[in-house]
């Protein structure tokens, strides 16, 4: 089985962003989800994010991400939920070892890490195909290039305008996306593993 290095979105650690860990539990895998909010949790997305901003945005979660991974195994798939891609997509690109990348509702261009994506890990991109903030701030274009620069690289748009669709306690929830995000996350960590 997997072991899989999950990381909130702006909400912070919810109990959708749990209860999507557990499904991957149930299905056998070792997943550790841990939290760069240190406790907080927003309903809105915009509150989210100011607090992330005045905690030092990418730098402090970036410091925490690589302090987590640090006490765990190299041979993680490093996954994220919108604004926990970052983490997850450093990692993936920057520690050796890495099995694979799991990005939801994100993507950063791998420029930001060092360049290229790394040789033999794979990677799924998933988002639904008018979410606003994955195609107007740029995530779609960087997705598109990702798989054509990776050597095992999938994108999975998703009908629909939400941004964090697979979280089920938000308003943003879509069950049907989800469950096909899921099954699909689900084959890939069984690949992989």
């Amino acid at each position: 089985m997997a072991e899989v290095l999950l990381f909130h979105h702006a909400h912070g650690l919810t109990d959708g962003v749990e209860a999507f860990a557990d499904v991957l539990r149930q299905a056998g895998h070792t997943v550790h989800v841990p939290d760069l909010y240190e406790g907080r949790v927003f309903e809105g997305l915009a509150d989210g994010m100011a607090y992330a901003q005045d905690a030092g945005f990418f730098d402090t979660f970036a410091d925490r991400a690589n302090a987590i991974a640090d006490g765990l195994p190299g041979e993680l798939v490093h996954a994220g939920f919108s604004l926990g891609v970052l983490p997850a997509q450093l990692l993936a690109q920057t520690r050796p070892g890495a099995k694979g990348a799991l990005l939801f509702h994100s993507c950063v261009p791998v420029s930001e890490f060092g360049g290229s994506w790394p040789a033999g890990v794979p990677v799924q991109v998933h988002a639904m195909e008018a979410d606003e903030i994955f195609v107007e701030d740029g995530d779609l274009d960087a997705a598109r290039a990702l798989v054509e620069a990776a050597d095992d690289a999938e994108l999975f748009l998703y009908p629909g305008t939400e941004h964090i669709f697979a979280d089920n306690g938000l308003p943003s929830y879509d069950a049907p996306s989800a469950a096909l995000l899921t099954e699909r996350v689900l084959a890939f960590l069984d690949r992989v593993e």
